[in-house]
């Protein structure tokens, strides 16, 4: 049966629904089901990066899970290319592509070694904290070596300071959190600028920094 809604401006809503109805990823969806505003967190993070990258050529996204909001980013650059060394997360991006927003997601260990193609921009939300101190530097080194010769990096993860706060499943993962200085000396190692910004919620600021849930490391000039 056909549905109209009362007012015909928002029928495009029913017709869109009945080809196409979005779905959750395996990440996004756990998130929605147990604390639903983390979500809006994730995708302020995004738009950072969007903002931040915007105009770019080719962007490589390290760590992206099930890449649900992958497409904000995708929104402001005219490629983009995802990564992540778990099959179970690719497998369900590409199960959940939709070719209007199509990018290339690949299995890949950065920790093995970089991404060929000198990208002009690469991020990574949410992974650093998930390596441990003894390879940090290898994987940094392979994010940098991921990018060309005037190519901008993007680091996101939770501050040291927020772990008190952390749920238990994300302490399990998080074995090396950072304070702001921590993370730009890690960072300086191998780029020439590194910008810190703090980040409490959906707010992306310059603040006190042992005050910040989050910070991003914008990083340029590599070494």
């Amino acid at each position: 049966m056909d549905q109209h809604t009362k007012e015909p401006q928002y029928d495009p809503c029913v017709e869109l629904a009945a080809k196409n109805l979005a779905t959750f990823g395996l990440m996004s969806n756990f998130t929605w089901h147990e604390d639903p505003k983390r979500l809006t967190f994730l995708l302020a993070r995004y738009k950072f990066v969007a903002k931040m990258f915007s105009g770019m050529n080719r962007v490589l996204e390290v760590g992206c899970a099930d890449a649900f909001a992958t497409r904000i980013v995708l929104q402001e650059v005219k490629s983009l290319t995802a990564c992540d060394f778990d099959p179970v997360f690719v497998e369900d991006v590409k199960r959940r592509m939709d070719p209007r927003w199509k990018f290339d997601c690949i299995i890949h260990d950065m920790l093995a070694g970089p991404v060929a193609g000198g990208f002009d921009g690469v991020y990574s939300m949410d992974v650093i904290e998930h390596i441990p101190a003894s390879q940090e530097e290898q994987f940094v080194g392979n994010v940098a070596k991921s990018l060309n010769s005037t190519g901008v990096c993007l680091i996101g993860t939770p501050s040291l300071q927020s772990q008190p706060y952390a749920s238990l499943q994300s302490k399990q993962g998080h074995i090396n959190c950072k304070d702001a200085p921590g993370l730009k000396a890690l960072m300086g190692k191998f780029f020439h600028n590194v910008f810190i910004f703090s980040m409490n919620d959906e707010v992306v600021h310059t603040g006190f920094y042992p005050m910040a849930h989050y910070l991003l490391a914008l990083c340029c000039h590599r070494k």
